[in-house]
């Protein structure tokens, strides 16, 4: 099966929380479409690591599926479901919920219990996933860091290529770009590779000539990553790089209040759009913590720089 192949910046949203319940607050979701569209964003990866997907019950993911399916208004914005648990009947389920609401495609990343050590192990486990959805692309996350399946990608593409018709690519975030450049080589380029880091998307570009990409910082810096791209396209590698240090001027910022997911969460209040606490067990940024955020960014000039509402 051949898919059509992502172009542009998808975003990977933070699920939006009630303050003092720490519930689901889905009435925030068209709000924050409006912002990632408005802001040059080509779709949301949604209930994935940013997202705090392995904090939520499976009808929460189902919900924020539907909610989010409702509130994308463009054809041009894509909605890809991660579906991936410790459980495989309930992303299998998932999975079948994603294909029938009309979703443009699923993904998965590796269990992190029980830790799985062989590229065989992981295929399977895609396969019986993307068994549920027979008409949608399947995309491996590939965040070894969060579940140590430190496994050879380009070994797993080979054997997905067999075993899965509906393996379209994998949002790889992980550091080996020499790794991730011969899976874009593979087969002159047969599938997407969708760069995960944000503070190298130009290497891959001018490495092995990405077109898209799936962030986390892009939620709030997504102006910047898209420019990079667009200065890329237009052959203009001094703002491209210009852009791409700038990223990494935001990144050494969040790394600072715990990463992208608690840090970057509290960065969307700052902006405009307060999408509530982190779940438990992740340390939410503190009043005084968020202070010091807050001047951090101003000394960065982030404000004139950031997504706008």
């Amino acid at each position: 099966m051949f898919f059509e192949k992502i172009k542009g910046l998808i975003d990977a949203p933070f699920t939006p929380f009630h303050k003092d319940t720490h519930e689901v607050n889905y009435e925030k979701i068209p709000a924050y479409a409006e912002m990632l569209h408005k802001n040059g964003l080509s779709g949301v990866f949604i209930n994935g690591s940013s997202g705090e997907g392995y904090m939520l019950t499976e009808e929460e993911r189902i919900q924020l599926a539907d909610a989010w399916k409702s509130a994308i208004k463009w054809d041009d914005f894509k909605l890809i479901v991660h579906v991936g648990s410790t459980c495989v009947k309930s992303s299998r389920r998932l999975a079948e919920h994603a294909q029938a609401i009309g979703a443009f495609g699923i993904g998965a990343m590796a269990p992190p219990f029980p830790k799985i050590g062989r590229v065989e192990e992981l295929v399977q486990y895609c396969k019986e996933i993307a068994a549920g959805a027979p008409e949608l692309p399947f995309y491996y996350y590939h965040i070894p860091a969060f579940n140590g399946a430190f496994l050879p990608m380009l070994e797993f593409i080979k054997q997905m290529e067999v075993e899965v018709p509906t393996f379209a690519g994998i949002k790889y975030t992980f550091e080996s770009l020499y790794e991730y450049n011969q899976c874009m080589l593979y087969k002159d380029g047969k599938y997407d590779m969708l760069h995960g880091q944000d503070e190298t998307i130009l290497s891959s570009l001018v490495m092995g000539g990405a077109q898209g990409g799936i962030g986390g910082t892009t939620n709030y810096n997504g102006r910047c990553l898209v420019g990079i791209i667009e200065a890329w396209k237009k052959g203009d590698i001094a703002e491209a790089r210009r852009l791409q240090n700038y990223a990494q001027d935001v990144i050494n910022v969040i790394v600072k209040y715990r990463g992208n997911i608690v840090g970057g969460k509290r960065i969307m209040k700052l902006i405009g759009l307060d999408l509530g606490p982190n779940r438990t067990p992740f340390r939410n940024v503190t009043e005084q913590e968020e202070k010091q955020l807050l001047a951090d960014l101003e000394a960065i000039d982030f404000f004139t720089h950031c997504n706008k509402l």
